[in-house]
């Protein structure tokens, strides 16, 4: 009697493991393949919502008849959003590839299973129907020289029976998960194809967005001295803030000096605030929510970052920003990044009305304000509004926000929540 695959159940263990790995290892790439979708889809969708921010607050600039510095800069903006988008877009198509040669991976993997495992399966009824008769499996194993060994070859029938019973089962086993993955496949096809056609879309609207930007620098081109001469306004308002701020500090500084000394305690080193104990734990308390300070409004996108940047008209010229300026909604308002003290309000020529908030050693400002909501001495709370933003002719409503650690300017993107 042939005794065929007399070592069935390893086979069958081996096959089974391996077809389990393959299994289990589809899965975990499928999983890192969603975490890795849903991050890019979570991205995209920010991306998505700003753009749609920007362009209503374009709308409201393009109610104005006049071509302006804010209509081109949130063209810009949104130029550069867009772009990110397209490129999130891109990440997502990338991904996705990544995605179906993985699966076409698994299908080929588990179409060569399947193969191998119906040819071993179909060896196995040959010697099975071969060797049907059970007179001879019966003499096979009383001609056993003892009883072990004849034990030893009962257990292989039961075995060889046993096997070919799981190599049914893993072969359907298999037969399912390919049948899973041939689906996902077109799924994920299907979802590529939506993709792409999405990133052709923003890249006609990117062209559209090119060609206004084009237009709106020419218009513009052509005001260069009035633009200059706002220019020139923008940075002696700048001045004068600074130097108010710089002021109050020193005045602030001089003052607790002064009672230090009538209090007969030693004064704060030079160019330091005296702090009491409860507003020395609250500086630490700022200094502690660096990057996570809310937003000074509720909405808005960051239409000039801080430092020095090239003007975006006038060639050769830089503009300089101690704070970040923060394009918001009609109506929109201003609320303080922190708990603290309103220490000073003032009104000031293109910053309209500015309020300076303290908050131990550090010092919050917010200027371009209409109507406010506080005044000198007010304590307010996290995300307590301050007051209503300026919307100038043009339809831009701007807030200029300022942070100061001490007699130090701050670049205030460092300190905010990234996303509101």
């Amino acid at each position: 009697m042939n005794l065929p695959f007399s070592c069935a159940p390893r086979k069958y263990v081996n096959a089974f493991i391996l077809s389990v790995m393959l299994i289990l290892t589809a899965g975990v790439n499928e999983l890192q393949a969603q975490d890795k979708k849903s991050q890019l889809q979570q991205q995209k969708a920010k991306i998505e919502e700003e753009i749609s921010y920007t362009n209503r607050l374009l709308d409201e600039t393009k109610k104005s008849k006049q071509t302006s510095v804010n209509q081109l800069v949130l063209l810009n903006k949104q130029i550069s959003r867009r772009q990110e988008l397209i490129n999130a877009i891109s990440g997502e198509i990338r991904n996705l590839d990544n995605q179906i040669n993985q699966t076409n991976d698994t299908i080929r993997h588990l179409t060569k299973t399947i193969e191998r495992l119906k040819k071993e399966y179909a060896s196995l009824i040959y010697y099975a129907n071969k060797n049907r008769n059970a007179y001879s499996r019966l003499m096979f194993i009383f001609s056993a020289r003892d009883f072990n060994q004849a034990y030893q070859r009962l257990k292989y029938f039961q075995q060889y029976a046993g096997y070919r019973q799981n190599q049914v089962r893993v072969i359907r086993q298999n037969q399912e998960e390919l049948n899973k993955k041939l689906l996902l496949l077109e799924q994920q096809k299907q979802s590529k194809l939506e993709l792409k056609r999405m990133e052709e879309g923003e890249q006609q609207k990117l062209a559209k967005e090119k060609n206004q930007q084009d237009q709106t620098v020419k218009n513009l081109t052509r005001k260069e001295k009035e633009l200059l001469k706002k220019l020139r306004e923008s940075e002696r308002a700048a001045r004068r803030l600074q130097k108010a701020i710089e002021d109050l500090i020193a005045e602030e500084i001089r003052k607790a000096n002064e009672a230090a000394k009538k209090a007969g305690t030693k004064p704060a080193p030079e160019n330091k605030f005296a702090l009491t104990p409860a507003e020395l734990e609250l500086s630490s308390n700022f200094s502690g929510n660096k990057g996570r300070l809310p937003w000074p409004t509720e909405k808005g996108v960051i239409s000039a970052s801080f430092g020095e940047h090239p003007h975006p008209v006038l060639k050769g010229i830089k503009t300089k920003n101690n704070g970040i300026d923060i394009a918001t909604e009609r109506g929109g308002k201003a609320r303080a990044v922190f708990e603290g003290v309103v220490t000073s309000t003032m009104t000031l020529p293109t910053y309209n009305n500015v309020v300076i908030v303290k908050h131990g050693e550090f010092l919050t400002v917010y200027s371009n304000l209409d109507q406010l909501f506080v005044k000198k001495g007010d304590k307010v709370k996290t995300k307590q509004e301050i007051g209503v933003i300026n919307t100038d002719e043009t339809g831009k409503t701007r807030l200029h926000f300022e942070l100061w650690h001490g007699k130090n300017l701050q670049n205030p993107e460092g300190w905010i929540v990234r996303s509101r």
